[in-house]
């Protein structure tokens, strides 16, 4: 069986002899205070991807994303947002409420803190989290312990999947994965800590956002892995976010860069919940800020993330099924619902133009599908 590693949780900040399949947040954990002011403000990615500015036009509502992990602990900052889960290995409370590692319970703070006083702040800060204990508290996993996590958030409908971990598959994850995607789930996956080698599963799997990781700077991590399954990079280094027993902790590894993504998938989803996975993912690279060589290249994917663009952006869409409609729009009346509904002239008239425009969309959406992993970028957005 393969062995998935989560992370190695030590009192470093720097990562030092990994393998290919470990995926950091290494963590310093610190008491919980009365005054937790520092952990905000030390929160230095909510400036650099203008965090404030996405949520007020979204932050989550109606959301919710699986983090299959070592657990989440109910910390003060999630415990409004934190649904019952499951454990698929042994030593958990059953319900994925449990966290003895603090990767977890940090990855969903990145996502979903509600940002209480002057506590962490998540990205999507009213989204909900499926917490699913998937590793032990040693950061130890089968794969197919992650591929049993994925069927489970299947069969909770959740809306994105956010998956700090990686190594080899099995069948098992394959068919996971692929009923996840074909169940219209947006799944997002950390690139890894090892540059210079092939990412692993499920991040190098087509239809998965891989996620490589940036500085303070906006510059690429030197530990980020790279490759051309590289999607977009987000913030990695110092990152703060929740712990166990009430703590905090401060990680750096693509696992924080990857709950930041899943939480700017979830921003997406509450904003248009009409658009299909492929489409929230094509927000993504198509308003990323574009880094290194022009269009997409092996460092940053297509670029940063950018939360008020991805939200904001008339994005050209892959496919007619999934054209976007005005940020303002209400719901779609029926045809019956319309003047000269009824019409059976107009009724000829407007399948004719839906298969025309349908033809087109398909043309369209097979050129999109091959440039997200070609050397084109998207259609690029003016800012």
């Amino acid at each position: 069986m393969s062995v998935l590693v989560k992370v190695t949780a030590t009192a470093l900040i720097l990562l030092i002899g990994l393998t290919s399949e470990q995926f950091s947040c290494s963590v310093i954990t610190t008491p919980a205070q009365a005054d937790v002011e520092p952990i905000r403000s030390d929160q230095w990615h909510l400036t650099f991807l203008k965090v404030a500015e996405a949520q007020m036009i979204s932050k989550g509502d109606g959301i919710v994303v699986a983090v299959p992990d070592t657990g989440v602990d109910p910390h003060p900052d999630l415990s409004e947002n934190l649904l019952a889960g499951i454990d698929t290995v042994a030593g958990g409370s059953g319900d994925g409420r449990k966290d003895s590692n603090s990767h977890g319970t940090s990855m969903a703070g990145l996502i979903a803190a509600s940002g209480r006083a002057t506590g962490a702040l998540g990205i999507a800060p009213r989204s909900k989290i499926l917490p699913i204990m998937a590793s032990t508290s040693d950061n130890f996993g089968e794969a197919d312990d992650l591929a049993a996590a994925i069927e489970y958030a299947i069969s909770k409908n959740v809306q994105v999947i956010s998956i700090s971990s990686g190594g080899a598959s099995t069948p098992r994850l394959v068919r996971a994965v692929e009923a996840a995607i074909a169940a219209n789930i947006v799944i997002v996956a950390a690139a890894g800590n090892v540059p210079n080698q092939p990412l692993s599963y499920p991040a190098n799997e087509e239809d998965v956002i891989a996620v490589g990781g940036v500085d303070r700077l906006g510059r690429h991590a030197a530990f980020s892995a790279t490759g051309p399954q590289v999607d977009v990079t987000a913030p990695a280094v110092d990152i703060y976010s929740t712990s166990y027993g009430g703590k905090y902790s401060k990680g750096t590894g693509t696992s924080s860069a990857t709950a930041i993504v899943a939480g700017a998938a979830a921003l997406i989803r509450s904003k248009y919940p009409y658009l299909p996975a492929q489409e929230v993912a094509h927000r993504l690279t198509a308003t990323a800020i574009d880094k290194g060589p022009p269009g997409r290249d092996d460092e940053y994917g297509y670029g940063v993330i950018d939360l008020v663009a991805a939200l904001t952006a008339d994005v050209p869409p892959l496919g007619f099924e999934s054209v976007s409609a005005p940020a303002d729009a209400g719901p779609t009346a029926p045809a019956e619902a319309r003047p000269g509904g009824d019409d059976d002239g107009a009724q000829v008239r407007g399948l004719v133009t839906l298969a025309a425009i349908a033809a087109v969309g398909i043309g369209w959406a097979l050129v999109a599908r091959r440039r997200r992993r070609g050397d084109d970028p998207p259609p690029r957005i003016s800012r």
